[in-house]
């Protein structure tokens, strides 16, 4: 596989950014519906239909593949010209280099991921049976590309916070949704993987690595898989503060709130409700 001067630079700053902002963003909405009840007394019911992607994941595996390295030079025109030998060799050292670096980054990574190489064929077949075990992963396929199309359900009483998604035996990721409890009766909903600076690291991690994947290799198709869809708040309870662009409707004595979630949203949601 040939490596061009553009796809080492990409490769490079993905290799060097991926250890410390995929341990944030292992797991990332893609297209998604998701809704949270939320009554007096504590009751709550929570739910998440569609995607969730380790694309990140998918392309750093993408990445670690062999590549062989040729010189690639131009002249003041930047047209294409025959490299010379002192060109060639420092071209070579640089690559070597690089792939010395990918190497300890890998290292760190599977490390810090508690031995999951990207690069093991069989580790989308180990998170799907890993969600089918786990209670409320009520449907879990992978679709492939590193996109997995989930239906997910939890309900009980906020005796303390409730965190999606929690995969067992794996690091925590950044939570798509956190819904905290108070002593006052009072709760506080923020979705941090449905808009802002956190879900943005994940989309930017994941398209730096599909274009370095992609120019690693010009016939490979890397699907971009950011987040799109709604979250819903339905709450009897009294809505004491929340960051929506139109604020609560009434529906059947209960109090709505509607996030529409893109790429391009720049604020998690966030709710403080008292029940």
């Amino acid at each position: 596989m040939k490596i061009s001067i553009l796809s080492r630079a990409v490769r490079g700053l993905a290799a060097v950014a991926s250890v410390a902002a995929l341990g944030g963003c292992f797991l990332t909405p893609g297209k998604f519906d998701s809704e949270l009840v939320l009554t007096k007394g504590g009751a709550f019911a929570f739910s998440y239909e569609g995607e969730i992607t380790t694309m990140g994941l998918n392309q750093l595996a993408n990445m670690d593949q062999s590549a062989s390295f040729e010189a690639e030079c131009t002249d003041d025109d930047l047209e294409p010209r025959e490299c010379t030998a002192a060109e060639v060799d420092e071209q070579r050292a640089d690559w070597q280099a690089e792939q010395e670096q990918e190497a300890r980054q890998k290292e760190q990574f599977i490390k810090m991921f508690g031995g999951i190489d990207p690069a093991d064929p069989e580790i989308a077949k180990k998170l799907v049976e890993t969600l089918r075990k786990m209670r409320g992963w009520e449907a879990v396929s992978y679709r492939g590309d590193g996109i997995y199309d989930v239906r997910f359900k939890a309900e009980g009483v906020l005796t303390h916070s409730f965190l999606f998604p929690v995969v067992e035996d794996l690091p925590a990721p950044s939570y798509f949704v956190t819904v905290t409890p108070r002593v006052d009766g009072r709760v506080r909903v923020q979705a941090p993987g449905f808009g802002g600076e956190q879900a943005g690291m994940g989309q930017g991690m994941s398209m730096m690595m599909a274009m370095g994947a992609m120019q690693d290799d010009q016939s490979a198709s890397a699907e971009m898989v950011l987040p799109e869809g709604t979250f819903t708040i339905r709450t009897d309870g009294e809505i004491l503060a929340n960051n929506t662009d139109d604020g609560p409707v009434d529906e059947s004595g209960m109090k709505v709130l509607v996030w529409t979630v893109d790429p391009s949203s720049k604020t998690a949601p966030m709710a403080l409700i008292g029940l």
